[in-house]
């Protein structure tokens, strides 16, 4: 008769210590193991044979976990209190992140989204799939997205000024609009000094009327609008039939101006007012909420990859120009986009750290380019705006999906 062997107790200082000398022999030990299966399954194993007391509770699933998480409508419930993805790097993070919100996919479906903004009266956010050729529109009462304006002229930023009329700039006819409340557009700026703009890309209104922008060329190439003609900039060999596709007269412009930086005043005179590529390649810009400081990301090839702050003065004339931040966490290039001030003069930063997994999304500064906490998407983000009904509700658009989470905050400019 075979004799039953009692239970034997698993002494766990004793099993790791045979774990190590077992990896130190073989070189394949527990610990690589175990991280091949995932840290996931380790923590999951884990709890169910030592119990969840012994081990509390299991880390909620994060944009880096294997298998990745689902941020969807129909994903499971986030049930623990701060979400996974959201990070405090400094303790005063807590005070502007709310702890019992998840992180939500709202819609996806586009190619490339630039240009949230949110329209205060009507509940809703506009944004730009700019090579779709569209503007989109999610409703807050619904959570309906629908086409708002198609073509777009390839639009890439847009935001609502004072008096609530939505701001756009068109990368494919290289020109600033307004649309007016009656449905009419206005023309704000298509040329300087003569020369034709080269793609407008971030907008931001300002009290006194006037509107900046800045001007990059990114508008002049295949995907996001239509390169030069023959000779120019982005098609030196012409090889590239800048017509196809296109209506007729829109291609025959050419980059003809530096990257700069504009003002545009309601009596209708256009300024430069950073020049001839002083922030190459200018891209997202945000005043602090007291309008004393302008911030300026330089992106792309050409650009930095970093955000620049200079002082405003009574007469509108910038100066003190200096890097505000080289956007580097952990070592990585968290490379900046669009940006949004909350009322603490805060920066939330769009995040594109390419192929570095968990740093895509959303870094978050104070006004002294201190890091405060990160929001960590897995998508590249392009850009971020404040809205919903009480200004606390951070949408992010994120290559191909918007996103959004609640946060402790407000953002400081109207849309």
């Amino acid at each position: 008769m075979q004799r039953v062997q009692p239970h034997k107790f698993i002494d766990l200082k004793e099993s790791s210590q045979e774990g190590e000398e077992q990896e130190r022999a073989t070189g394949v030990g527990r610990r690589r193991f175990l991280a091949g299966i995932g840290a996931g399954a380790v923590a999951l194993g884990a709890r169910v044979a030592l119990g969840a007391e012994a081990m509390g509770p299991i880390a909620p699933p994060s944009t880096v976990s294997t298998p990745p998480r689902d941020f969807g409508p129909n994903a499971a419930p986030n049930v623990y209190f701060w979400d996974a993805d959201i990070i405090a790097v400094d303790p005063s993070f807590y005070g502007l992140a709310q702890p019992n919100t998840p992180i939500q996919r709202l819609w996806t479906g586009a190619m490339w989204m630039e240009g949230p903004a949110w329209n205060s009266e009507g509940r809703y956010l506009v944004w730009s799939d700019i090579p779709n050729n569209r503007q989109l529109r999610w409703m807050e009462d619904d959570g309906h997205v629908s086409v708002f304006r198609m073509p777009s002229n390839n639009s890439n930023g847009n935001m609502f000024d004072y008096q609530g009329r939505q701001l756009t700039c068109e990368h494919l006819t290289r020109r600033v609009v307004r649309y007016e409340l009656d449905g009419s557009i206005t023309l704000i700026a298509d040329s300087y000094k003569g020369k034709r703009l080269n793609s407008p890309n971030d907008i931001v209104p300002h009290p006194d009327g006037s509107i900046w922008f800045t001007d990059p060329p990114y508008g002049a190439q295949l995907y996001e609008g239509t390169p030069d003609p023959a000779g120019g900039k982005s098609n030196k060999l012409g090889k590239l039939n800048n017509k196809v596709g296109q209506p007729l007269g829109v291609s025959d412009a050419r980059q003809e101006l530096p990257t700069q930086v504009y003002r545009w005043d309601p009596s209708g005179r256009l300024d430069a007012v950073i020049v001839d590529d002083k922030v190459p390649n200018p891209n997202g810009l945000c005043f602090s909420p007291d309008f004393k400081k302008l911030y300026v990301s330089s992106t792309g090839p050409a650009g930095k990859g970093d955000i620049h702050v200079l002082d405003v003065g009574s007469d509108n004339k910038l100066s003190n120009q200096k890097v505000w931040s080289d956007m580097h966490v952990d070592g990585v290039h968290c490379g900046p986009d669009g940006f949004r001030c909350d009322v603490f003069g805060n920066l939330w930063c769009a995040s594109n750290a390419g192929r570095a997994v968990g740093y895509s999304g959303v870094t978050v500064w104070s006004p002294e380019a201190k890091l405060l906490g990160r929001i960590r998407l897995p998508e590249v983000c392009g850009n971020v705006t404040f809205g919903g009904a009480k200004r606390n509700r951070l949408f992010m658009a994120s290559s191909q999906s918007l996103y959004a989470v609640y946060t402790a905050t407000q953002g400081a400019s109207p849309g």
